[in-house]
């Protein structure tokens, strides 16, 4: 294992468990926040509701309260470092995959001529001029006119898809799409939330009230945190799916996508009422189903959408002659001993070393390499349209190797 993989490895490991804590504690205050119970209790005068839940053998009794000036508790315990963690695996991690190596997944030289400095300048960029932009509209319009700052926010988070679809690799420009998204959501966490928090607890000690421009603010950007999570999970798999990231209209799939996790996402919320009250049950689900449906729909549709038809190759392919454009074009990756700089083992375990491996591996050859085309890698080794019709022309004649 190499220093890159072993950074790879580290780095992958920490951010998931760092990312199931914090989404985990989000959608659990979420829950509590939406199942609070006023009616049935002696709640006192700062209570906001209460709950009774059992888990592990007991019950457990929470309850949602302001305190009284210098009431402050013994012991106080914050959910922060769950998301900071994460998010500063995540960029670690999006350097060691996407940064290093002279940036080969990022970058797609036959997508757009963008150079490896240039295209991690742009990605740096994009994620702080993201921040700022989206802030600020927040503060400036976020508590007169939220209805226009949340169109302008979708407006522009899937403008930025599309931007990042037309200079990145596809699989870079889903990911630089998540690392924005993951970078806003902690902005406001770091930036807005913890403010809020802490200006809370000096307000509860000092014993003066707390703005409540300050607690609308924090509640604003949680939910925001809320819808963002799901379309994000989808991006951090999305690596595994090339037909979507590299399809022809990715950057369309990946919109689809996130509407539709947005809204499993909404109609999962609205589920509960409050005091113990829920919708029911057709009432919620069914349009979660419809909403799922969409982005399944936009996954199996917008796959299936692929690049201007490639010239077919008249006449009969030899075996030998595919396997000189393998080995020309392929084995550099896909080998037992790969050449390339950046792949030291081969991609998915598929070696074209012998025939029986190629044969096997015919169908997906024909659909990676001719139909989807995003096979060679980034077309790093300039396959030509001919050599894809010709791999293409040997599959359909039945993939012989005598």
């Amino acid at each position: 294992m190499s220093v890159n993989e072993l950074f790879d490895v580290i780095f992958r490991w920490v951010h998931l468990i760092a990312g199931i804590m914090w989404v985990g504690n989000s959608m659990l205050f979420n829950w509590l926040d939406r199942n609070l119970e006023k009616r049935g209790h002696e709640l006192g005068k700062l209570s906001q509701g209460k709950i009774f839940m059992v888990h592990s053998g007991a019950f457990y009794e929470a309850e949602k309260m302001l305190l009284e000036p210098g009431a402050m508790p013994k012991n106080l315990y914050w959910f922060k470092w769950q998301n900071g963690i994460t998010w500063i695996s995540g960029i670690c991690l999006f350097i060691v995959v996407y940064y290093m190596n002279n940036a080969a997944y990022l970058v797609d030289p036959s997508r757009h001529g963008t150079s490896p400095i240039v295209g991690i300048t742009m990605s740096v960029s994009a994620l702080f001029v993201g921040w700022i932009v989206y802030d600020a509209l927040w503060r400036i319009l976020g508590e007169l006119r939220p209805r226009l700052a949340t169109a302008l926010s979708i407006a522009m988070l899937f403008g930025a898809a599309f931007a990042f679809s037309q200079f990145f690799s596809g699989r870079g420009a889903y990911l630089q799409t998540g690392v924005l998204m993951g970078t806003i959501m902690t902005g406001n966490v770091w930036f807005t939330i913890v403010p809020s928090q802490h200006e809370l607890i000096d307000a509860t000690t000092t014993g003066r009230p707390q703005d409540p421009l300050i607690s609308l603010r924090a509640k604003q950007r949680s939910i925001h945190n809320n819808y963002l999570t799901f379309p994000l999970l989808f991006i951090m798999v999305s690596s595994h799916f090339p037909a979507a990231n590299q399809s022809y209209l990715n950057w369309a799939i990946l919109i689809v996508v996130m509407i539709g996790g947005a809204g499993v996402r909404h109609f999962m919320n609205i589920r509960y009422r409050g005091d113990g009250v829920q919708l029911p049950t057709p009432k919620w689900l069914a349009p979660a189903f419809v909403m799922a449906g969409i982005a399944a729909f936009g996954l199996f549709v917008g796959t299936r959408v692929t690049a201007p038809a490639q010239a077919r190759f008249d006449g009969p392919v030899s075996f030998a002659r595919v396997q000189e454009i393998l080995a020309t074009r392929c084995t550099m990756c896909h080998s037992a001993k790969p050449s390339d700089a950046v792949f030291k083992s081969a991609p998915l375990g598929v070696m074209f070393d012998t025939p029986a491996q190629i044969q096997v591996m015919a169908p997906k050859i024909r659909y990676r390499v001719f139909e989807l085309q995003n096979m060679p890698f980034n077309n790093q080794t300039q396959i030509t349209s001919q050599e894809r019709a010709e791999l293409a022309r040997w599959i359909d004649d039945g993939a012989r190797t005598e």
